[in-house]
């Protein structure tokens, strides 16, 4: 669940292209595989890796459950994917980078929406103390119940 609205969809073969020269631009091979998680994680906002191999498979027709973790690992460690880590919940993945959002968790279903920075500019939260730290990220995880699991009894 994301509150952000999607990219506008273009043309499969127009956003494959692009993907491919996002992945070159990122000094990275523009492999089947990552490709097709670039376009599950247009599909899938906030995205478990088991998300991303069903999807994946879905679009290519096979891909190792390996392949698709390490790719993950490497697009996120091109800054081309972020990875939240929710406590007690699997990891996500999500191709909204570089803008220093935070994400709000339902404690009972375990969704994610993304929550805009409110205040000023990145980061958002400034610490109190930071021991010598030069602060450029603040990323925090709002906790609560979603519209649909708080209107039950």
């Amino acid at each position: 669940m994301s509150n952000h609205p999607a990219a506008p969809a273009a043309p499969h073969g127009a956003r494959h292209a692009d993907d491919e020269q996002l992945l070159r631009d990122a000094g990275l091979r523009a492999t089947g595989v990552r490709v097709a998680v670039l376009r599950a994680l247009d599909r899938l906002q906030h995205a478990t890796a088991d998300d991303v191999v069903r999807a994946v498979r879905t679009d290519i027709g096979s891909a190792s459950v390996q392949a698709v973790y390490d790719t993950l690992h490497a697009l996120t460690g091109a800054g081309l994917l972020r990875r939240m880590e929710p406590a007690g919940h699997p990891a996500r993945y999500e191709r909204r980078v570089g803008d220093n959002h935070h994400h709000v968790v339902c404690r009972a279903c375990g969704a994610v929406a993304d929550v805009d920075c409110t205040v000023g500019q990145a980061p958002c939260l400034t610490p109190s103390a930071t021991q010598g730290f030069t602060i450029d990220l603040a990323e925090v995880t709002f906790w609560g119940l979603c519209p649909d699991c708080a209107s039950r009894p």
